[in-house]
């Protein structure tokens, strides 16, 4: 089994679920998978990726089988392979086998929108090293390194807000099951 840090935190399948899908109209589901996936490529996802974890994403059980991918999104085994690569190089997809079979299937983290945010806070951290070092190089006196220790400012105002942010969002999911067990 090929197996990330966080395999273990992938979503639960709920085979339950699945049912739901009966009900859902495919071709909007289809256009909804390629109306996000087109606003992924915008931030800068690479295409198949890009598709791939919004078909993910859709999924009931946030898993799906290659074959499965291929099937849903038309695209070739190759393309999949492809793309599952790129999506489990950045940390938004776990692989793991199925129960008795040699087949894997390709599973979204749990909370896989505050795990990037997260990653998002140490890359501010690094980039805010980088410039601070930087202005120093260049010198606080010049108009390069004040722009420099500008943009550094900027990257540890950002990683503030954004650490507060993922607390707030912590308090509000714990408000919210606190909610619906009071129910």
């Amino acid at each position: 089994m090929i197996e990330s840090d966080r395999a273990h935190d992938a979503a639960p399948e709920d085979a339950a679920q699945d049912t739901a899908h009966d009900v859902r109209d495919d071709e909007a589901v289809s256009r909804f998978v390629e109306r996000f996936a087109a606003d992924l490529v915008e931030a800068g996802m690479q295409r198949m990726g890009a598709r791939v974890f919004a078909a993910l994403l859709v999924s009931d059980s946030g898993a799906l089988s290659s074959a499965e991918l291929a099937e849903q999104l038309r695209i070739s085994p190759a393309a999949v392979s492809g793309a599952i690569r790129y999506l489990a190089q950045v940390e938004l997809v776990a692989r793991e086998r199925e129960p008795g079979s040699r087949r894997e299937r390709y599973r979204l983290y749990n909370e896989v929108w505050y795990e990037t945010m997260t990653r998002r806070d140490q890359m501010l951290t690094r980039w805010e090293s980088t410039m601070r070092d930087g202005a120093k190089i260049l010198g606080p006196g010049t108009a390069a390194g004040q722009r420099a220790s500008e943009t550094a400012e900027f990257f540890a105002f950002m990683q503030h807000e954004l650490r507060t942010m993922l607390e707030r969002w912590r308090a509000h999911q714990a408000a919210r099951a606190d909610g619906a067990g009071e129910r």
